[in-house]
Parts: C-alpha cells; sequence; structure tokens
C-alpha cells in the first residue's frame, strides 16, 4: 500500500488544519495509522494514532485537546484535524501504516507517504 498526506501550509498562530492521508495500492483499513512530524535536526516524533476501525486513538501530550485524529475507511484516508495550532507545531508531517496495533514508535511502521509541510507563524 502506498501513502500520501497532503493539505499542510502555512498558517497563523490560533488557526486550524485537516491533513490527508490517503492510501492507494491496497485497503488502508487493513492497517493502524500512525502520525508523525519531524523538524530538520531532529527525530521523527509521535503525533498521533488511531486502530483499524477507528475506534481507539492515541495523542502525543503535546497535541492532546488540539489535534483529532479519524479515519474514513470507505474513502481509504486518515486525518488529522489540528486546531489551535501553534508555532512549535511547524514541521513536516507524515502518515505511516502497519498491521496490528498502533504503536508510537515510528519505528515500528511499514508504510510511509511522503511528508506534507505545516509551517505555523507566530
Amino acid at each position: 500500500v502506498q501513502l500520501q498526506a497532503y493539505g499542510g501550509g502555512l498558517v497563523q498562530a490560533g488557526a486550524s488544519l485537516r491533513l490527508s492521508c490517503a492510501a492507494s495500492g491496497g485497503t488502508l483499513g487493513r492497517y493502524a495509522v500512525g502520525w508523525f512530524r519531524q523538524v530538520p535536526g531532529k527525530e521523527r516524533d509521535f503525533v498521533a494514532a488511531i486502530g483499524w476501525s477507528g475506534g481507539s486513538t492515541s495523542y502525543a501530550d503535546s497535541v492532546k485537546g488540539r489535534f483529532t485524529v479519524s479515519r474514513d475507511n470507505a474513502k481509504n484516508t486518515v486525518y488529522l484535524q489540528m486546531n489551535s495550532l501553534k508555532p512549535e507545531d511547524t514541521a513536516v508531517y507524515y502518515c505511516a501504516g502497519r498491521q496490528g496495533f498502533y504503536v508510537s514508535d515510528y519505528a515500528h511502521y511499514d508504510y510511509w507517504g511522503q511528508g506534507t509541510q505545516v509551517t505555523v507563524s507566530s
């Protein structure tokens, strides 16, 4: 399965963005999906994850209450709704898939999409 993240952009602090992770070449509903972000010179950080059915989710403490992960398996797409964005949310955001339950360690994801840049100005 191939994944593609899109929907990033340049916004002001306090604004919202919705990222999408679209799958092709496979059924995304078979996979748990994680969202990660990375800034230059740093490791890829866990942001959020969602189980294959959408019934369970997990968030990094830094985004709890502001970000919401959801999925529409009929559309083969996972979403990351980002509200109340802060300058420290600036990063390249990636989506990734793995079979089985989601985890927060990016090394345990098998399928990655190209990232999408999110820039939040103060």
